[in-house]
């Protein structure tokens, strides 16, 4: 299958971008990754050359092997970058990966820990993919589902209730087919954004600035648009009647036992930044998703020393350590 990878980062997000291109490459996918960048190319891709092939102004690609492209595309947009998901992988799929039979969105604090081609054969079987969020359930007369009903009926859209399963926006896999899903993401992120102030708000990023059409209870801590990209994708879900979604457990995204897909490094500070002895002393046990980035920062994109790996891996392990005395 002819697949294709995308994800989207600001700052010092490109270690996440390395480490998940590098657990890609070691579970076996081999291909391009598009990257949506505002900023100048990390340091470790300084050998990018500009590329006309992507059709796409100021597209540049590095070659991490022979056969693994990262593909860094400047985008001039105003959309916070997290809600800029859905319009991207449209964009991708209409432009650069045209030619792919399914694209695959990864957040830049995931890590891949299965072999990609549980991943393609799961899109394979003619479903858009998702994954179970933290958060979730949700069920079917929840006050957020029910005030996503009360907004959307405002624009005249039925949201029909598919499943309890409330879905994290960090990673989404579809076929080319199904890009009608990706519209009615976009369609849902629209309107959300309608109501926060606009596409270059979340919550998070308004804070202080005031909401312009949510009411008083919406801004309670049980508001119906806390995530704007996430909100929207389940929305969509209720939206989309096209085809299915395949819905993985809070395992998928190891938020829960079981076999897990990958690890989503949710919260600040994330791996690549948290001092993990310092935060060991002050009783943050290191997780998972700590231990999984400085396991594959060693290649084949090269982020940190030797010494670095093995300083931190070291930290983790006296980490638990602490933890385990403390009890």
């Amino acid at each position: 299958m002819n697949s294709a990878i995308c994800t989207l980062y600001e700052g010092n997000f490109h270690y996440g971008v390395a480490a998940l291109t590098n657990s890609l490459y070691m579970n076996g996918f081999r291909g391009d990754i598009y990257i949506g960048i505002r900023d100048e190319l990390p340091a470790w891709a300084v050998t990018a050359f500009s590329n006309d092939d992507l059709d796409w102004n100021e597209g540049k690609t590095f070659n991490v092997t022979n056969d693994l492209n990262l593909h860094f595309l400047k985008l001039e947009t105003k959309y916070h970058f997290a809600n800029y998901k859905s319009y991207f992988m449209h964009e991708l799929l209409e432009g650069p990966a045209k030619n792919k039979d399914s694209l695959f969105y990864f957040d830049p604090d995931i890590i891949i820990k299965q072999p990609w081609i549980v991943f393609e054969n799961w899109v394979n079987h003619n479903v858009v993919v998702v994954c179970e969020d933290v958060n979730s359930p949700l069920t079917e007369f929840h006050l957020r589902r029910l005030a996503w009903r009360r907004d959307f009926e405002k624009s005249n859209l039925k949201l029909v209730f598919k499943n309890s399963i409330y879905v994290n926006a960090g990673f989404l896999g579809v076929s080319k087919n199904h890009k009608s899903f990706l519209k009615k993401w976009i369609e849902a992120q629209e309107i959300v954004a309608e109501l926060l102030g606009g596409v270059e708000y979340t919550p998070f990023s308004n804070v202080g600035k005031g909401f312009k059409t949510l009411s008083e209870e919406d801004l309670s801590p049980f508001s119906p648009y806390s995530t704007t990209d996430q909100d929207a994708l389940n929305i969509a879900i209720e939206l989309w009647n096209d085809g299915k979604v395949s819905f993985m457990g809070k395992e998928g995204m190891d938020f829960g036992p079981g076999a897990n897909l990958m690890s989503h490094a949710l919260g600040n500070p994330k791996p690549w930044e948290i001092k993990i002895l310092k935060e060991a002393i002050k009783g943050r046990k290191p997780k998972q998703t700590d231990k999984d980035y400085w396991t594959n920062c060693n290649g084949p994109i090269k982020l940190h020393s030797n010494a670095e790996i093995k300083n931190k891996k070291l930290c983790i392990k006296i980490g638990k350590l602490l933890n385990i005395l403390r009890k």
